[in-house]
């Protein structure tokens, strides 16, 4: 079996590229406890099914993705302490800041995406995450948060009642005038004669509704996640973002953000330049633009209400090789 799918297989990896970079910090294999150990070299190495296997840095393990490993560095940089805080991930994708926020102890978080399907099944199914797929945070209001929470908690059911086939087409009192019958009550023959058509075409158009698929859908709250806080007001806004600079996207996330709430972002320069500004392959090159990319996004702060407390590196870099930041703000009103 390939390496790369064996660690995924075997649990040591939540998705293969993160396996692959797994190999690339070093993993071996052995067959019995008394075999020597062989060293992973390529991704696509075979190792057999049975094998043991070890990492020799597993860094890279430890969250669903390695933009955990980043904001854990932030967090220690920062001295923010998340926990039993309610938390806003914009930018959520596979769920790797999610899953930092709740190894720190985070009591909930909600988190944000453009796409559909990518947070990890492992954060899917824990009952204080709320994955909200399909929304733009750029977009994004207190009220359409709270209805994309709504749907990631709710599922859909189809308002079918079948018909009773053995029920006889007889204008019964119930038929009619609520199933009251009173002094007002038609029992003429005509009357009669009136609920039999009406009744008829009602399971008419049911059954042509059931065989179109176009019967009424409801939604309902999964029974499980019944009591879960959707409020759009959070102590804590985390996020990882691309191909959008964040001063397009910071007045949307300031309002969902308690009084003195701090946010944390991953700042990444090469979406915050000017095309021109930027080198081959999306690398920012010249070290002059960083400060340039520091004073738009600390300008940006300032005219929504948050107070910047820090500017500072990312302990990785981005997946691309460019050097990344982390602003660190408060929300001053």
């Amino acid at each position: 079996m390939r390496a790369d799918v064996f660690l995924v297989e075997g649990g040591h990896a939540a998705t293969r590229s993160q396996a692959q970079r797994l190999i690339a910090s070093g993993v071996e294999w052995r067959l019995t406890p008394l075999s020597a150990w062989n060293k992973v070299v390529k991704n696509g190495d075979d190792i057999p099914p049975m094998a043991e296997v070890r990492l020799l840095d597993d860094a890279e393990a430890k969250y669903i993705s390695r933009g955990g490993l980043k904001l854990e560095g932030a967090l220690k940089a920062t001295g923010l302490v998340v926990k039993g805080l309610r938390c806003l991930d914009v930018g959520q994708s596979t769920g790797g800041f999610t899953d930092c926020l709740l190894q720190h102890g985070a009591a909930q978080v909600i988190g944000v995406d453009v796409g559909h399907g990518q947070l990890h099944e492992r954060l899917r199914d824990d009952p204080r995450v709320v994955g909200v797929e399909g929304l733009n945070a750029r977009a994004m209001t207190a009220e359409s948060l709270k209805e994309g929470c709504e749907v990631a908690l709710s599922e859909e059911e189809v308002q079918d009642e079948e018909d009773n086939e053995t029920q006889p087409v007889a204008p019964y009192s119930w038929m009619r005038n609520g199933g009251l019958v009173d002094e007002e009550y038609d029992d003429s023959d005509d009357a009669k004669e009136q609920d039999v058509e009406a009744f008829k075409a009602e399971r008419a158009a049911k059954a042509k509704a059931r065989a179109e698929g176009s019967l009424p859908v409801v939604r309902r709250r999964k029974p499980e996640r019944e009591d879960v806080n959707i409020t759009p007001v959070f102590d804590v806004i985390t996020g990882d973002l691309s191909f959008i600079s964040l001063t397009l996207v910071l007045p949307a996330l300031v309002p969902l953000l308690a009084p003195q709430g701090r946010l944390l972002m991953l700042v990444k320069p090469q979406f915050e330049l000017q095309p021109g500004q930027v080198g081959k392959g999306g690398i920012v090159r010249d070290e002059a633009l960083y400060p340039v990319v520091e004073k738009r996004i600390r300008d940006c702060c300032a005219e929504v209400g948050l107070d910047v407390l820090s500017w500072i590196d990312s302990p990785i870099q981005g997946g691309d090789g460019n050097r990344e930041f982390f602003i660190d703000a408060r929300r001053v009103a």
